[in-house]
């Protein structure tokens, strides 16, 4: 009989900027919080010492995050490092996705 591998859940931080000209605004917005949906961990971007659930659209786009705005995301999960990697690939792909 095999068991999965059971892994201890982790902390992870790590800091972003947006660098889109036109911030996290809905449509990325939305592709973001789906993206942190498929994570198991709990995930969190925090601006200016307030924390917003990357589990909901409303959270991430009550954070503001406008061009050249940075914050953090954190994550704390089994898959922490992983969902916080994916992440912050997926903002860089939003900037290059509006230089086309």
């Amino acid at each position: 009989m095999m068991f999965r591998e059971r892994r201890a859940p982790v902390s992870a931080r790590r800091e972003v900027h947006i660098t889109n000209e036109l911030g996290l605004h809905a449509r990325p917005a939305a592709q973001f919080v789906k993206r942190a949906n498929s994570f198991r961990s709990e995930i969190w971007l925090v601006k200016q010492g307030k924390r917003y659930s990357a589990a909901s659209l409303i959270d991430v786009l009550r954070a503001n995050l406008d061009c050249g705005a940075t914050a953090v995301l954190e994550a704390h999960g089994v898959d922490a490092d992983e969902a916080l990697e994916e992440l912050e690939r997926l903002l860089a792909e939003f900037r290059e996705q509006e230089d086309t």
